[in-house]
């Protein structure tokens, strides 16, 4: 269920960021985004009498500036930038190549033959997709870094969650990490002069749309599968959300993929599933082993 949700919800954020970027800049868009998670996760969070220790302020200030300050900031400029929301997608889905680089020598996730090769093949999807909206002439070459930076914070997030093994709740966790991002966003918006909200609906829908799908339900259920599976495993679950995205994106703003779009999304699919199969099975192994131990 919680992989369910996060394919989902994770892709209804790039097709937020582009709703929500048509009538607002991108740190409007940002500060009030976080803003507002803060304040419904953090009055949740107060609600239930949750308690924080000073040394997991500290962490959880530091995911919130890699997932969400870096992470959403590359997404969202990448939007207003003209990257498509499906490139965008694509591009964050190289992830669990990066985050599986990692997740050994940090985490102990070790993958083997048949894991490497899926996270390679789906690699090879995203290049493929990429390549064809590049050649698209949509946005500058230079605008598709955006989308690299926030796939390193993300990675950069991901494998340190694991690692500290936060013992918060989810609630007070994203309300925490919403928190920080919003007092980055929002000292990036009140230098420009661009705190103040857009008097339409549009904007306000978008907000409703990213704080609910996209805060609540994607990354919480990202932090429910990397607490759960692994950094390894949330992280080849991103593979599912380009095609996912690119449905957002084709019933909303009837955006085209490229030519090479649909070659890369089913490369992307057969990685995804070499990927999660074997390491599906690896796990009941672990989890054999550790019930013996016990």
């Amino acid at each position: 269920m919680a992989a369910a949700v996060l394919v989902v919800c994770w892709s209804s954020g790039f097709v937020g960021a582009e709703l929500a970027t048509e009538d607002a800049p991108v740190s409007t868009v940002l500060a009030w985004r976080t803003a507002l998670a803060a304040v419904l996760l953090g009055g949740w969070a107060l609600a239930r009498g949750e308690r924080v220790a000073r040394r997991s302020l500290v962490r959880q200030a530091c995911l919130g500036l890699l997932v969400q300050a870096v992470y959403l900031g590359g997404v969202f400029a990448a939007a207003g930038a003209g990257v498509s929301a499906g490139t965008s997608a694509l591009v964050a889905a190289l992830q669990p190549l990066l985050v599986a680089s990692l997740a050994g020598p940090l985490l102990g996730e070790r993958t083997d033959r048949r894991q490497r090769a899926g996270l390679a093949l789906g690699a090879a999807g995203v290049a493929l997709v990429v390549a064809g909206d590049l050649g698209a002439g949509g946005a500058a070459a230079v605008a598709f870094l955006l989308p690299v930076v926030a796939l390193l914070g993300l990675s950069a997030g991901t494998v340190l969650e694991r690692r500290w093994a936060p013992s918060e709740s989810l609630v007070v966790s994203l309300a925490l990490q919403s928190g920080v991002a919003a007092l980055v966003f929002g000292a990036v918006a009140g230098t420009r002069g661009e705190l103040a909200p857009p008097p339409d609906t549009t904007f306000w829908t978008a907000m409703v749309w990213l704080v609910l799908l996209s805060t609540v339900g994607g990354y919480g259920s990202y932090l429910v599968v990397v607490r759960r599976s692994g950094a390894t495993t949330a992280s080849t679950l991103l593979y599912l959300t380009p095609p996912a995205t690119a449905l957002w994106a084709w019933a909303m703003f009837g955006q085209l993929p490229g030519p090479t779009a649909l070659p890369g999304v089913l490369v992307c699919a057969v990685g995804m599933a070499l990927a999660l199969r074997r390491g599906a099975g690896a796990r009941a192994g672990r989890a054999r082993v550790t019930g013996h131990a016990r």
